[in-house]
């Protein structure tokens, strides 16, 4: 199973991680990536990047290092109506946009909050992924969210990072198998990301290959097997599932 873009790539200008762009790039040719979305946290978060990194992100080169460059961020769902910490103006600029629960952002609540509140997210037209689902704090309705993800055109993201066992995301691994049975079920597409906060990581996805392995998860599910595939999944996120 080959995964060939890694959509969740944070630099330093994320406040917490510790690599550069050049060194992400350099780094994800050297293993044969076709592509590393570039997802910094937007400012909510501590650390985050100045709404002026994201607007100067058009700078970079399409091409780094044989390797394309995906400019994203990493937005932060701020309360339970799922508003975004990252103006709309700002969003349209991008390629790509994941939309978040963290801890310094939003307290945890019940299934039925969280639950309604991503059905919110979801339903934003420039949200293209939710990142990291499953977490002991943010619990949800995988079969609800699910449907609604594939009705929207937004993808659920698995995360190498909350699997492992340095992972920060408690009961991440019981919830993650709950959403890729409920996306087996519905045939909802999911990406998958390393979450990578140091080069090293980019394009590390052992954990989640094995996951899916082991639960027989579909292939033809997973949008970013290919640059192509995902770049033409989410520019074509306008023309939503409505069955």
């Amino acid at each position: 199973m080959k995964i060939l873009a890694d959509i969740h790539v944070h630099t330093i200008s994320s406040g917490h991680a510790y690599s550069t762009v050049d060194e992400i790039a350099r780094f994800a040719g050297s293993k044969g990536m076709e592509a590393v979305a570039i997802t910094d946290h937007s400012a909510a978060m501590p650390g985050g990047a100045h709404l002026f990194h994201f607007a100067n992100l058009h700078i970079l080169p399409e091409y780094i290092h044989g390797v394309r460059i995906i400019r994203g961020a990493e937005v932060n769902i701020m309360d339970y109506d799922g508003t975004i910490d990252l103006e709309e103006a700002m969003m349209e600029k991008l390629d790509l946009v994941i939309a978040s629960l963290h801890p310094p952002c939003i307290k945890g609540a019940d299934k039925e909050t969280i639950t309604r509140t991503l059905m919110k997210v979801i339903e934003n037209p420039h949200v293209d992924i939710i990142g990291h689902p499953g977490d002991d704090r943010f619990p949800m309705d995988f079969d609800i969210i699910a449907q609604h993800a594939k009705k929207h055109r937004v993808l659920l993201e698995l995360n190498n990072s909350s699997l492992q066992p340095t992972g920060t995301r408690l009961g991440a691994r019981k919830h993650i198998v709950k959403m890729l049975e409920s996306c087996k079920k519905y045939e909802t597409p999911i990406v998958v990301g390393s979450d990578s906060h140091y080069y090293g990581s980019v394009g590390d996805f052992t954990e989640a290959i094995n996951l899916m392995k082991e639960l027989d998860f579909p292939e033809d599910l997973i949008v970013n097997k290919s640059q192509d595939r995902l770049m033409d999944f989410i520019q074509r996120k306008g023309d939503s599932d409505e069955s």
